[in-house]
């Protein structure tokens, strides 16, 4: 997928494509973890597609649930979700980042054949 560090740099609009395909992969995780998010909140707790978006949005965002959790099926889907959105949050950071950190680190590592 990237470059060999003995390959040279791509172009900047190679890099930037890299990074708008990385942003929508990103986008995707976090799209499915919401839809996963949705479905689990109306199933387990009986509450509206928009009630169950807005928990969900606000577990995967880090905020914590509005409504107040009341079945046991509930509230052990609650616990395993926010578990689950706490790994989506570093594993979408890491796609986002890999293509910078890549190219940073590939310029350090060419030579200089002058």
């Amino acid at each position: 997928m990237y470059e060999h560090k003995s390959e040279p740099l791509i172009s900047l609009k190679k890099f930037f494509n890299r990074v708008f395909f990385h942003l929508l992969a990103a986008l995707a995780v976090i799209a499915i973890s919401l839809g996963i998010g949705v479905i689990g909140y109306h199933l387990t707790e009986g509450l509206s597609w928009i009630d169950s978006l807005l928990n969900a949005s606000m577990i995967l965002g880090g905020m914590g649930p509005v409504d107040k959790i009341v079945t046991d099926g509930g509230k052990i889907f609650a616990s395993l979700y926010a578990l689950f959105s706490g790994i989506i949050f570093l594993v979408s950071v890491g796609i986002i980042i890999a293509p910078i950190a890549h190219r940073l680190l590939h310029n350090l590592h060419i030579d200089d054949k002058k």
